[in-house]
C-alpha cells in the first residue's frame, strides 16, 4: 500500500510540474524544454536553506519558487524575442546549463554526491513522516495549482494567451504588448515548477543532479502533448498514465537493466503513435503547427 501511496505522490508531483508547462506550451504556444530547471532551482534553494541555515521547508519552498520564478524571467528576456525551433533550442540550452551547475558547483551543490538527509516538511512541530500525510499535502498543492491554472486560462488574461497561441500577428495588430504576456507567462510556469521541485527535494530527503536532466524536461513535455495541449484535465492524463505505466514494468519481474531502457521505448512509441494519429493529445485542444 505504501508503494502505491508513493507513485500517487511522484505522480501528484509530475502534475503540478504538468500544469505549469502547460500553460507555457499548450496555452500560449510556446515550445520550452527546460521546464526541470526551475524545479532543480526550486528544489536546490529549498534543500540548502534547510541544511545549512536550519530555514523550514514552507520558508524554503516559497523562497525557491519565487527564485525559480526570477529565474524564469531571466531567461524569459532574452528568449521571448524567438519563435518556434529557436525558442525550444534556447530553453534546451538553459536546462543543460542550470544542470551542469548543479553538476560542478561542488561547493555549494555537492555534485554528483547531492543532497542527503533533507529535512521533510513540518506541521505544529511534528514531521511529516508517514507516506498518506505526504499525499495529502501534494493534493492540496495540486488542487491549488489546478485551480490557479484554471483561473489564469478562463480570465481575460487566459483568452490574450491563446490569442498569442493561435496568430501572434493578428495579437500584434490589436496592440497587444506580446512580449509581455509570454514573459509573465514564463514566470508562471516557473513559480510552480520550483514548488514541484521543492516538494520533491523534501519527500524523497535526497536530490542530485540526475534528477534534473533535460530528459526529465522532455518527459515532462511527453506528459503534456500525450494528456493533452491547451487542456487542464490532460494534464492530469498525461501525468498519471506516463508515471503509473511504466512502474507495472516492474511486476513482470524485469530486471532493473531491461525495464529502464523499455520505459524509454514505450515513452518514445507512444510519442511517435500520437504524432501521427491525434497532434492534439487525448483530450487536447491545441497542435503545434
Amino acid at each position: 500500500m505504501e508503494y502505491f501511496i508513493h507513485i500517487l505522490i511522484i505522480a501528484g508531483i509530475y502534475i503540478i510540474l504538468t500544469l505549469s508547462l502547460n500553460l507555457i506550451v499548450g496555452y500560449t504556444g510556446l515550445p520550452a524544454l527546460g521546464h526541470m530547471a526551475f524545479a532543480c532551482v526550486g528544489a536546490y534553494t529549498s534543500s540548502l536553506l534547510a541544511l545549512n541555515y536550519g530555514i523550514s521547508p514552507w520558508i524554503g519552498l516559497v523562497i525557491g519558487a519565487c527564485l525559480a520564478s526570477l529565474l524564469g524571467l531571466i531567461i524569459g528576456i532574452p528568449s521571448i524575442r524567438l519563435k518556434g525551433d529557436y525558442l525550444a533550442i534556447a530553453t534546451f540550452g538553459f536546462g543543460v546549463i542550470v544542470y551542469s551547475i548543479s553538476k560542478n558547483w561542488v561547493d555549494l551543490t555537492r555534485g554528483p554526491m547531492g543532497l542527503p538527509g533533507i529535512p521533510k516538511f513540518n506541521l505544529f512541530g511534528f514531521e511529516l513522516q508517514p507516506v498518506w500525510s505526504y499525499l495529502i499535502l501534494v493534493a492540496i498543492f495540486v488542487a491549488m495549482t489546478g485551480f490557479a491554472i484554471n483561473r489564469i486560462v478562463n480570465s481575460p488574461f487566459g483568452r490574450i494567451l491563446r490569442s498569442i497561441r493561435d496568430d501572434e500577428i493578428a495579437s500584434l495588430s490589436i496592440g497587444t504588448d506580446v512580449n509581455k504576456y509570454k514573459l509573465i507567462v514564463f514566470v508562471i510556469g516557473a513559480f510552480f515548477a520550483g514548488i514541484a521541485g521543492s516538494l520533491y527535494a523534501h519527500y524523497i530527503t535526497f536530490i542530485d543532479p540526475s534528477s534534473f536532466t533535460v530528459m526529465e524536461s522532455i518527459a515532462v513535455l511527453l506528459m503534456v502533448v500525450f494528456g493533452g495541449m491547451g487542456s487542464i484535465k490532460g494534464s492530469f492524463v498525461g501525468a498519471l498514465v506516463l508515471v503509473i505505466f511504466p512502474e507495472m514494468l516492474r511486476f513482470l519481474g524485469m530486471p532493473s537493466s531491461i525495464a529502464a531502457p523499455l520505459r524509454q521505448m514505450i515513452y518514445g512509441l507512444l510519442l511517435i503513435v500520437l504524432m501521427l494519429k491525434r497532434p492534439q493529445g487525448i483530450i487536447g485542444e491545441y497542435r503545434f503547427k
